[in-house]
Order: structure tokens, then sequence, then C-alpha cells
């Protein structure tokens, strides 16, 4: 993509993944525990699978995603403001929270699963309607059968960094 900037690259990317995409529903167990962990997240990319109701009502879609690393795109919107005229953290913290997870997810074989047991969100800069895309990128520090650690990073299209996460999770079987 020579000669485009990288905002438009992102737009690109990102319209793109929107056209592969499953309307969102949640993906029964079987196809859960049948699937390892970066099989079902690829699938979900692909449009075979569908993505979560959350990446929806948030409105992000998955950009990447390899072993151990994910990223998801988004673009804050008046509809994620808190009463003070900003995007709410929350936005951020799910936005991270889903990063850490999935890169921890697409880690696992299948027929094991995890939960967050601690996330530890610190927010950089506030985002607001004129912050544009921004991109949650995930990576797991470490996993092992029973905890896996990662670490997440929210920034724009210029590297701005808005928010940083670090998270704990418990694996076990499904």
């Amino acid at each position: 993509m020579e000669g485009k900037s990288t905002l438009e690259n992102w737009m690109d990317e990102e319209a793109a993944m929107r056209q592969r995409v499953a309307p969102a529903g949640v993906a029964d167990r079987e196809q859960l525990r049948g699937n390892a962990g970066l099989d079902f997240l690829q699938k979900i990319g692909d449009g075979e699978l569908p993505p979560p109701p959350i990446a929806e009502l948030m409105g992000f879609v998955p950009i990447e995603v390899e072993h151990g690393r994910i990223i998801f795109q988004g673009t804050p919107g008046p509809q994620h403001y808190n009463p003070s005229g900003a995007v709410h953290g929350g936005y951020a913290a799910t936005l991270l929270d889903s990063a850490v997870g999935c890169a921890v997810h697409s880690t696992l074989p299948a027929g094991m699963g995890f939960t967050t047991l601690e996330l530890k969100v610190n927010y950089v800069r506030a985002m607001t309607d004129k912050t544009g895309p921004v991109r949650a990128e995930g990576k797991v520090i470490t996993a092992g059968k029973q905890v896996a650690v990662a670490e997440g990073r929210i920034t724009d299209a210029n590297g701005k960094l808005y928010a940083h996460a670090t998270t704990t999770c418990l694996i076990f079987p499904i």
C-alpha cells in the first residue's frame, strides 16, 4: 500500500475486515472446545465463526491474529462518552481486556479456555470523537499450564499511546 498514510491503511484494513466478519453472535461450546485458540480466532476473522456481541457493541474488529499476539481496531465516538465529555475509561479497558485476553487465547490448545483474573490499566491520555481509529495490541508475556500473563497498548495511527495494560489469566479445561 505504497503512498498511503498509516491512517488510510488502517481504514482500508478495517473496512476489509468488516466485509469478512460474520454477524455478531456467540460460538457454541463445542466450537470453542474443538478448536485451538489460534484457529478459533482465525475463524472469527475469516467469517466462519461469529465475533462476540461485545465487539459489535463497542465497535471494534480484529485486524491481525497470530500465536501470542492480536490487534483490534475501533474508533471511539460520542456514544462512548462519560459525563465529563471524553471517552469513558471503560472503552479502553474493554478494548485492552479483549486484546490481552485473546492474545492468551491464541496460545491455548483445543479443549482449553481462560478467564481474566486481574486487569491493570494505565490511562495515559483521554480519547474523544476526534481521536480517530485506535488499535489495541495484545501480546503474551508468558503462558504456562494454569496461568498466563499478557500486556497491551492502545495507540492511534500516529503512534500516540492512550492506555496500556497487563493481565493475569487463569487457564482451565473447557
